[in-house]
């Protein structure tokens, strides 16, 4: 299958490009995103144009792989743009611990239109590096710890799709498919 999603040039302005956000179907989805060694102007102008393409879609997190780079770079930001306080860009995740686990509803960017019931941990402890290259290790509850893991999920290949049923999978997919050949996927 030939990758959908356009490969993406920045530059230094990459802050005012809308990214495109890749769908269901796209190989890089369906790969491990490669570790982060440097975090250099590329890195953090990718992560700026995610913010911008995370707030415009209307979303609470992106994955890197979700905008065709295939790195371990997250957002979130649960206010949507309300709060700059609330924003949270991190590299290279790593979930420590996990304890619990809560059934709820998600949906997903590269879904659109998708809303699937799924099984996540309750509660995690993270370890990560913040953009600014400082380490961040701290726990994560509620909706920001089923919000990183949906995210960390797609650095590491994996969609809401692939959590569910191979049954209810299947549909989805055939679905989809439908959508893919009459233009509206």
């Amino acid at each position: 299958m030939i990758d959908k999603c356009p490969a993406k040039k920045y530059n230094h302005s990459v802050a005012n490009e809308t990214l495109k956000i890749c769908k269901y179907g796209d190989d890089v989805l369906k790969v491990k995103a490669r570790a982060i060694r440097d975090i250099d102007r590329h890195i953090t102008d990718l992560a700026a144009a995610m913010v911008q393409a995370m707030h415009q879609a209307p979303g609470i997190g992106l994955a890197a792989p979700q905008v065709n780079e295939s790195v371990q770079l997250l957002t979130m930001d649960l206010s949507v743009g309300e709060n700059p306080e609330e924003l949270l860009v991190i590299i290279n995740p790593q979930i420590i611990e996990a304890e619990g686990y809560e059934i709820s509803e998600e949906g997903c960017l590269s879904v659109p239109g998708y809303s699937l019931p799924i099984k996540r941990n309750a509660r995690i402890f993270l370890q990560a590096t913040l953009l600014d290259g400082q380490e961040l290790r701290a726990e994560f509850d509620g909706l920001k710890a089923r919000v990183l893991q949906h995210e960390i999920d797609h650095l590491n290949g994996m969609l809401i799709v692939d959590r569910v049923s191979s049954l209810k999978r299947t549909l989805i997919k055939k679905e989809i498919n439908l959508k893919r050949k009459s233009g509206q996927w």
